[in-house]
C-alpha cells in the first residue's frame, strides 16, 4: 500500500494529499519553486523582456545577490529561464523566460489578479484577526 503522499497512480489526481507529504515529489518541488516570492518576481520581470542580472537586482527590492543567483539557477534548471552568455569584455549575461516559463507566467496571472481584486478583503480580515488575537 502506498503512502497518502504518493505522487503516481492515485485514483484521484486532484487530491492534494497525493503531494502534500512527500518532499521528493516533483509536483511539490515545483509548487515550492513557483510559490517562492523571488521566483514570482523574477518571472514577472522576465515576462516583460530579457534582463541582465544587475537589472533584475535593482528592480527586485530586498533580494540579495546570492538569493537572486540561487533563484535564477533553480529557474534555469527547471527549464523556465534561459541564461545567455555573450562573449564580450566584460562578459554580458542575459536572462529570459523560455516558452515553458512563459506558460507558467500565463498560469500565474489569474492568481495575481485574484490577489489584487481581494486585497481590501484580506487586509480587513487580517485587521479583524489581529484585533481578536490582541484581545485574547
Amino acid at each position: 500500500m502506498k503512502s497518502p503522499g504518493h505522487c503516481e497512480g492515485t485514483d484521484d489526481d486532484d487530491d492534494p494529499r497525493q503531494w502534500d507529504t512527500r518532499s521528493d515529489c516533483l509536483v511539490r518541488d515545483m509548487l515550492d519553486r513557483v510559490a517562492d516570492k523571488w521566483s514570482l518576481l523574477v518571472i514577472g520581470y522576465l515576462e516583460e523582456r530579457r534582463h541582465r542580472f544587475s537589472e533584475l537586482r535593482r528592480k527586485i527590492d530586498g533580494v540579495s545577490q546570492r538569493m537572486l543567483t540561487v533563484t535564477l539557477r533553480q529557474l534555469e534548471r527547471d527549464g523556465l529561464v534561459r541564461r545567455t552568455v555573450h562573449p564580450t569584455v566584460p562578459l554580458r549575461v542575459d536572462y529570459e523566460l523560455t516558452p515553458l516559463g512563459a506558460t507558467l507566467h500565463t498560469t500565474l496571472c489569474p492568481l495575481v489578479v485574484w490577489a489584487t481584486e481581494h486585497e481590501a478583503e484580506v487586509t480587513a480580515a487580517r485587521a479583524a484577526f489581529d484585533t481578536r488575537a490582541g484581545a485574547a
